[in-house]
């Protein structure tokens, strides 16, 4: 009788735990973070698609001069970002971003891969600056 009683017990506190409905709000930082995240896919995606007038829409007018001074030109491109860190100082978001390119242009394949940083700012984000290996600089030949 006693093993069944803390045996319901133990289920009863089981059930009640899990049974709120208390859901947690999204952090500001983590908001910033995926907007962030959502920037630069927007930004790979128009360069891909050789689409400087979505480049220039989600940028400021220096990262627009920074991505737009470092184009070359290519018959095609796979370039993939994984986001692998968020820094957010007051209203700059430096976000890290490992990436692999495989360019080909007149028949020849480059492969390239690096760690960029784009210096974000303004709201909605934008990108101001490429730090680090910029993956917007290939083919270099």
């Amino acid at each position: 009788m006693k093993k069944l009683l803390v045996y319901a017990v133990m289920v009863f506190v089981f059930v009640a735990s899990c049974g709120k409905g208390e859901v947690k709000k999204v952090s500001e930082d983590s908001k910033i973070a995926t907007e962030a995240f959502a920037l630069a896919e927007k930004i790979r995606d128009a360069y891909v698609k050789r689409d400087i007038s979505g480049i220039e829409s989600n940028t400021t007018r220096d990262g627009f001069r920074t991505i737009s001074s470092t184009l070359k030109t290519f018959d095609s491109v796979v370039l993939t970002f994984t986001p692998a860190w968020v820094e957010i100082e007051g209203n700059v978001v430096h976000l890290n971003i490992s990436w692999k390119g495989t360019w080909q242009k007149s028949g020849k394949i480059t492969e390239e891969r690096g760690m960029a940083v784009f210096v974000l700012k303004g709201r909605p984000l934008k990108v101001d600056n490429i730090l680090r290996a910029n993956p917007f600089r290939y083919p270099t030949e």
